[in-house]
Formats: C-alpha cells, structure tokens, sequence
C-alpha cells in the first residue's frame, strides 16, 4: 500500500483524529498488469501497387469529359483523332505506294525479262547457242530471243507510235503476263502474216482479230536513192490486256522470223530476254549469265534498264512516309498540351491526394495512364480503319469515281488499270510502334511535371 498514490493523504487523514472517516474509506487495490496480455501490434503503412485498379479508375475520371473541363476533353479528342488519321494515312500510303511497286514490277518484268542480254556491237549472232549456254545457269528458268524496233501502226483514221517485238511463239507462252490475257485463238494464227497487239491499241485503232493493221517502218528497203520506209500489212491475229496501259497501246508482237527479216535484222536478234527465279536477287546472278553469254554481249539487270522509274518510285514513297509521320507528331503535340492544361487543372487534386499518402510515382503513373490511353485508343482506331481501306481501296476508288463523274486515278496517266494497295505487315509493326512511342514520349512531361507539384503551394489558396 505505500506504493498507491493515495497512501500518504490516507495517513495524514488518520494522524489528525479521524480514524472512521479513514475506515470509510474504500479498499485500495492497486492494479497490476495482466501477464498474459499481448502488446497491440505496430500499424503497418499500407502502399498502393504501381499501375493498380486506383490509378486506372483515377486516371479514367481524369480523361472523361466533363462540363467544367470542357476545352481539356475538346483537345484530347482531336489529339485521338489526329493519331488516328496520321497512322490511319501512313498505313494507306505505304500500302499503295507498295502495290505501285508490286505491280510495276510484274507488269514490266512479265513482259520485258530480268535481264537482257545484247551484243555489243549491234545485233546478237549465234543466238540459239548463247541462248543455250544461259539457260544452264543455275536460276536462270527463261532464255528467248527477241527482235524491238520501231514503227507507226496506222488504221481506223490514226496512226500511233507502236514498239514491235519479235518473238517466237512457244516463247511468248513463257510472257506469263500476255498469255494468260490473250483472247481465244490468237496463237494459233501467230505466223509470218499475223501479229497480236495490246487490247487499248486495238480500240485506239478500232480493230478486232482478224482486221488489217498497216506497219510502217523508218528503216526499210535501201536502193541507190536511200533507205526507203517499210510498210506491210498484217493480220491481227488477237490481243492481250495485262493492264499497264503503256503495253496494251504501244506493243505488238510479230514472229521471230518475220521481225528478223522486217527490221533487215539478217541472222541477229535485239537480244536475249532472261528470267529468273527471284528479281530481288538478279545483281547475284548477273555475273553467271554475262560469262555465259560469252565477251561480245553484255548483260544489263531490270534494275539498271528501269531504275529511273524504281528510284523515283522509293523516293517518294519515303517523302510520303516522312511528310504524313508529321501528323502523328502534331498529334503528339496536341497530347502534351492537353496533358499539361489537364495537370494545372487537377493541382489541387492532386496536392490532396499527395496529402492522403500518394506517392510521387503514383502520381505520376496516373497521367502517364491517362495520356496513353489516348495514343493507344487512337492508334487502334487508325489501324483497323487503315486496314480497312486498303482492303477495299478499288472498291472505294470507283464508288468516289462514280459520286463525282470523274476519272480517279487514270490509267492513262498512272499505268495501271486499278488502285493498287499491298500491306507490308512490318512496316504496318513499324508505324504502329511510332505511334505508340511518340504518344508514350508526349505523356512523359506533363506525368513529371504532375508529380513535381507541392501539396502546400497547391493548397495555399484554396
């Protein structure tokens, strides 16, 4: 009892002549600590999980239009739009810029070969032998001799420029491209008094298989006063349409023979048209067939025959790739901005949340989310419409042709008969990662700039 707080006033009480009032007075019990009592455990700091459900749903709230934030929502959306048609633009151009190629390619290769071998002094001699010796090249699948020259084909009131090619009738089944478009018959009457011409040249002459076209030559017959030009008359045996519409207006092909004695040839040809089993790969085989086809002729590659066209075709298509990525980045711009607007306006959001124990990270993430969302949801967007398009980019050119009663892309002027439009799935990988990474890029800052905010400046005057 000494130890209690109260002893000491209880003595004194007792010491003064009051000993029942110190007899009232209750028991006094001092407490004593349960042995077995455990200690209350410590509290635990709970942390949030970077990229959790909080930051996903915040960062929702934060990019749904509201009222109060109207201008922000406005510049979210062009942003999204403006991702969405830049990705959307760039898979379409690469597409057609790529099917441009494809299809220049098979158009001109289908008809002209590889690789062409000439002699080098004017005509190819013992042609049948060089012919022989490059076709045992490894890869070489084609070797025909052929006959080009000039000539005016007249008839039906016009007389175009045509380019005649001669060339054997078994071999012309090897011109994948002609052969198939042929129409019924036209080989079997292919002899020294017929020719077949290209389809848009026969309408321009206004002739059908089995009418009279008149060939003219500048070099013909020579006689004491000069060389005289070479005219005969053949019959039009049939046609092809392989739809470049430079080939099916200027081309017409005559028997070997025929061309042979018609451009006073003699037993020479033009050259050699060779083809291979890859036209990507001709530079390798190059040096093969010029050893083969022996020191007097020469081998020159479709790249080096059509490189002006193929160069200026990849040259625009990077100009093209280069020109529309700077929508994406405008886009990008439009992010930052509506990022930044979207921070001055939540601060003191954000100095609360800072102030209930959110992190600088957490904080960070939630603009990151909210800014990202926007060039991935656009990015998406632009993809499938992109894909879209190309998928029925003929369709679509002859509805717009048939809305406005204009010619789009005229196959006078482009070469084509159709719009063509091949998707190369990794450059479609390549403009989808640069949409992605310019937008993850915008949305750095204004994230930074978010978690950079001091809860009391924020708060200070609200």
């Amino acid at each position: 009892m000494a130890d209690h707080p109260y002893a000491d006033r209880v003595s004194r009480i007792a010491a003064a002549g009051n000993p029942a009032l110190g007899d009232e007075l209750p028991p006094i019990v001092t407490p004593q600590p349960a042995a077995s009592a455990a200690a209350p455990p410590a509290p635990r700091s709970r942390t949030i999980a970077p990229f959790s459900a909080f930051e996903w749903t915040l960062a929702a709230r934060y990019i749904r239009p509201t009222r109060k934030e109207g201008f922000v929502s406005i510049i979210s959306i062009m942003s999204l739009l403006g991702i969405m048609i830049g990705v959307a633009a760039l898979i379409i151009v690469m597409a057609v810029m790529n099917g441009f190629r494809h299809e220049l390619l098979n158009r001109i290769l289908g008809l002209q070969g590889h690789v062409l071998v000439q002699g080098m002094a004017g005509g190819l001699p013992n042609y049948d032998a060089v012919a022989a010796r490059v076709r045992a090249v490894p890869g070489v699948t084609r070797a025909a001799p052929i006959v080009e020259g000039q000539a005016l084909a007249s008839g039906g009131g016009s007389s175009p420029g045509v380019i005649v090619r001669g060339i054997r009738g078994s071999d012309l089944k090897g011109l994948t491209a002609v052969y198939k478009s042929l129409s019924p018959d036209a080989l079997r009457d292919y002899n020294n008094d017929s020719v077949i011409i290209g389809a848009r040249l026969a309408a321009r002459l206004g002739l059908q298989p089995g009418g009279q076209i008149t060939l003219i030559a500048p070099r013909g017959n020579v006689t004491p006063f000069g060389v005289t030009p070479r005219i005969k008359t053949y019959t039009v045996a049939g046609t092809f349409q392989i739809g470049h519409s430079e080939y099916d207006s200027a081309y017409v092909f005559m028997p070997l023979d025929e061309a042979q004695a018609y451009f006073n040839m003699g037993a020479t040809v033009t050259g050699l048209e060779v083809m291979i089993d890859d036209a990507d790969h001709v530079n390798g085989l190059l040096g093969p067939i010029q050893d083969a086809a022996g020191p007097y002729a020469r081998a020159l590659s479709w790249q080096k025959i059509s490189s002006s066209l193929f160069e200026a075709l990849e040259v625009e298509r990077v100009i093209m790739f280069l020109i529309l990525s700077l929508i994406i980045a405008v886009a990008a711009l439009n992010i930052i901005s509506g990022m930044i607007m979207l921070v001055k306006d939540k601060s003191s959001d954000i100095a609360i949340l800072r102030t209930m124990g959110a992190t600088r990270g957490a904080i960070m993430r939630v603009f990151l989310i909210a800014g990202t969302s926007i060039g991935v949801v656009g990015t998406a967007f632009g993809f499938i419409f992109g894909v879209a398009f190309c998928s029925n980019i003929e369709g679509i050119r002859q509805f717009l042709s048939s809305l406005t009663g204009t010619t789009l892309f005229n196959p006078e002027i482009y070469f084509l008969s159709r719009m063509p439009a091949e998707m190369d799935p990794v450059e479609v990988v390549y403009v989808v990662i640069m949409s992605l990474t310019l937008t993850l890029l915008a949305t750095l800052y204004p994230s930074w700039r978010a978690a950079r905010i001091d809860p009391v400046e924020a708060l200070r005057y609200e």
